[in-house]
């Protein structure tokens, strides 16, 4: 089953000319999950090649106002395309009490809506997965969350179950689900018999905005791949402190000591580009990349290789034309780049600042 990440919005706190504010939306078969709803989400997803889809659930880190300010906007662009379909949003204690403010923005709806307060620990089982709300440090009520796969079952040994008598065509499929079997002849045949040892599923880890935390060390153990608050670098080590947010290097070794196999960092400062994140990352954990907006994670089973970024994998053609993003198809590992060809130096203008002018003072909530 296909499993994908699309970065939506990777900046911090406000948006930038290159980077809307958080958003990201990940892709299971035919499943459409969105974390966190910044300003322009919608439209973000409209000038993708994914447009708006009748999303069924949008989870929700923290009541920061760049975590969730898309919310309203979309839900009422839903109801005037008549939608009929449920809308759940799941989000930590405090979901009532915002929607008791945001209703009077959105209106009347003409599909219902359901708000799910969630807190660390608890998880949302769903077909094939669980969805596990994960404590982190913000400050503020917060959490993250880790989408786990349940285990698979193993290799199907076609040599021992024709050994066995077991004909191609639907019992293959029943010792597949875990089905003991009879043959034509009569004999019976156990799953065990004729599969391997069983397989792991995957495992991705969003902590949201977070200082780098035990609890996500934990929830991030072995995880195919980890999206980590990237906000600063190590000079701004006292502001990550002061705001509830990591440092490129704190969040590299943690994923460095949980083993994971791709490193995302996201939430940027305005201060950053982004290969200056990266640079510091890599230095503690080689395998760390810094999306842009619009660019994807393919997530493969462990047998088929390793996580890998795609850039711009989500533009539609006639925007990946425009030249602004400065990013086409085609996977990039973790060493290849650093950024895109049209990046300022480092020490140059921040994005979205005027030329020859500092970005403007905060760059994270």
């Amino acid at each position: 089953m296909d499993l994908d990440l699309v970065f939506l919005g990777t900046a911090g706190a406000a948006p930038t000319a290159r980077r809307a504010t958080p958003a990201l939306l990940l892709r299971r078969g035919g499943e459409r999950l969105l974390f966190d709803c910044g300003e322009g989400t919608q439209r973000q997803l409209l000038r993708s090649a994914i447009g708006l889809p009748e999303l069924e659930e949008v989870f929700l880190t923290h009541y920061h106002a760049d975590h969730y300010l898309g919310l309203p906007g979309m839900m009422k662009t839903f109801a005037l395309r008549g939608r009929e379909v449920p809308l759940t949003i799941h989000g930590p204690p405090g979901l009532s009490e915002l929607f008791s403010s945001l209703r009077r923005i959105f209106g009347r709806l003409t599909y219902p809506y359901e708000l799910v307060e969630v807190r660390p620990g608890e998880s949302l089982k769903r077909d094939g997965y669980r969805l596990t709300a994960v404590d982190v440090d913000h400050g503020v009520q917060a959490i993250g969350w880790a989408l786990a796969e349940d285990e698979r079952p193993g290799r199907f040994d076609l040599e021992a179950a024709e050994r066995l008598g077991v004909p191609a065509g639907p019992l293959f499929g029943a010792l597949q689900r875990g089905e003991t079997v009879t043959t034509p002849a009569g004999a019976t045949v156990a799953p065990a018999e004729v599969l391997g040892p069983a397989r792991p599923g995957r495992k991705i880890v969003l902590t949201g905005d977070t200082r780098a935390a035990r609890t996500v060390l934990e929830a991030a153990n072995e995880a195919e791949v980890l999206v980590h608050d990237g906000s600063f670098g190590e000079e701004e080590r006292e502001r990550a402190d002061e705001t509830g947010h990591a440092t490129a290097g704190d969040a590299a070794e943690l994923a460095r000591v949980a083993a994971v196999k791709l490193l995302a960092l996201t939430h940027l400062s305005n201060r950053y580009f982004g290969p200056e994140i990266a640079r510091e990352a890599r230095a503690v954990f080689p395998e760390t990349v810094v999306p842009r907006d619009f660019d994807i994670i393919d997530v493969p089973f462990a047998e088929r290789g390793a996580p890998v970024l795609v850039k711009g994998g989500a533009l539609g053609h006639e925007e990946a034309g425009l030249g602004g993003h400065g990013a086409g198809g085609g996977g990039e590992g973790p060493h290849g780049g650093g950024g895109d060809p049209d990046d300022p130096p480092d020490g140059g203008d921040p994005v979205g600042a005027a030329p020859g002018r500092p970005a403007a003072p905060g760059g994270a909530r």
